[in-house]
């Protein structure tokens, strides 16, 4: 086959993909736009309870008279923040102690069974040891956060560890290398696609424990409005307060989307 036809198939193939992303995107925004509009009509024709379930160009309305008042953007800023601090000290816990238990063998078997046990838990359960331990505050909304995420992050990245190829570990043991060496040589570089992919699950994890600390003790953030539109039975605030939590978090599942792409792409 000649150069010019290899290049021609590449641009067909590079051509199909790129139609292909379009379709799905518009059918993606096609959904979306339908079911926006199908809520609307029903509540417009008294189908649902709009005191329950409101409707979206009721939502719309408050979100843009709460943010041009001021009153909405420090509640976003600071779930936002709670759940970036969290997300990112649950990752780097998560992957500090992995490869404490990879590095030890014997801690390996000793933590085993309490990792196991911890994973069960209900992390939430953890909430009012939190906050006694840590006030009813910010890094009891924090700790939340980082702990409903952290063992997950342990025990997905150790045993990425464990399934890394022996064949490359042994090439480097037989060069002379030490286990720092395999570690930084062999075990992290094969891991790399299992931590972003850890860190996607992250991102709905850390928001969930976020949220839960937010119910229990803050009078600010998202978490707070949903709980104060229940309180004052303002259903129209808790829907806006979930469509912003779908939508930040939908963009911080994106951004780590496309820091996974640019980095496997240099480690293929």
């Amino acid at each position: 086959m000649q150069p010019k036809e290899i290049e021609a198939i590449q641009r067909d193939h590079i051509k199909q993909k790129a139609k292909e992303r379009n379709l799905i995107l518009l059918t993606q925004l096609s959904i979306f736009v339908v079911f926006v509009g199908v809520w609307e009509w029903l509540a417009r024709i008294n189908a649902i309870n709009v005191l329950i379930f409101s409707y979206p160009s009721k939502m719309w309305e408050l979100f843009w008279a709460q943010l041009l008042d001021g009153r909405l953007l420090p509640h976003i800023g600071m779930t936002v923040w709670e759940t970036v601090v969290g997300f990112l000290l649950g990752t780097l816990l998560g992957t500090l102690l992995a490869t404490l238990i990879w590095w030890s063998p014997f801690l390996s078997r000793v933590l085993d069974p309490y990792l196991v046990v911890l994973n069960s838990m209900p992390k939430v359960a953890l909430g009012p040891v939190f906050i006694v331990f840590l006030g009813p505050g910010l890094l009891s909304i924090i700790a939340m956060g980082c702990a409903i995420s952290v063992i997950i992050t342990t025990i997905v990245i150790y045993t990425s560890f464990k399934e890394v190829n022996q064949n490359y570990v042994k090439v480097v043991q037989t060069l002379g290398g030490n286990k720092r060496q395999i570690f930084r040589m062999v075990i992290l570089p094969s891991t790399i696609p299992a931590i972003l992919s850890t860190l996607k699950v992250n991102v709905g994890l850390s928001w969930v424990g976020v949220i839960v600390g937010e119910f229990l003790v803050s009078k600010m953030g998202l978490g707070y409005l949903i709980i104060y539109g229940f309180q004052v039975f303002n259903f129209t605030l808790v829907m806006v307060a979930l469509a912003i939590i779908a939508v930040v978090a939908t963009l911080m599942y994106q951004g780590v989307a496309l820091l996974e792409r640019r980095l496997t792409s240099q480690f293929k």
